[in-house]
């Protein structure tokens, strides 16, 4: 026996979308930081490449990561707003 067939989201509202960005810079944050501290553990890096790293950031999020998340959201069980 299945559980109760949901429908999948096809739309987020404004506070949705906020939640889907957070979750994704912090996840390139988490992910960018951890190659640094592998890359200067490593010493492959000099510190100069270093340092144009971390003063040229890269976009956080594009819209092919939003949409993976919305797609990875359309699976995730439906919680009650309260």
């Amino acid at each position: 026996m299945t559980g109760p067939s949901r429908k999948p989201r096809t739309a987020f509202d404004a506070r949705d979308r906020l939640i889907l960005a957070l979750y994704a810079q912090l996840k390139a944050e988490r992910e960018t930081r951890a190659a640094m501290e592998e890359a200067i553990r490593g010493g492959v890096l000099s510190p100069a490449v270093l340092e144009a790293m971390a003063a040229d950031p890269v976009p956080v999020i594009t819209g092919e990561e939003v949409a993976a998340i919305e797609t990875l959201l359309e699976t995730e069980p439906q919680r009650p707003r309260g």
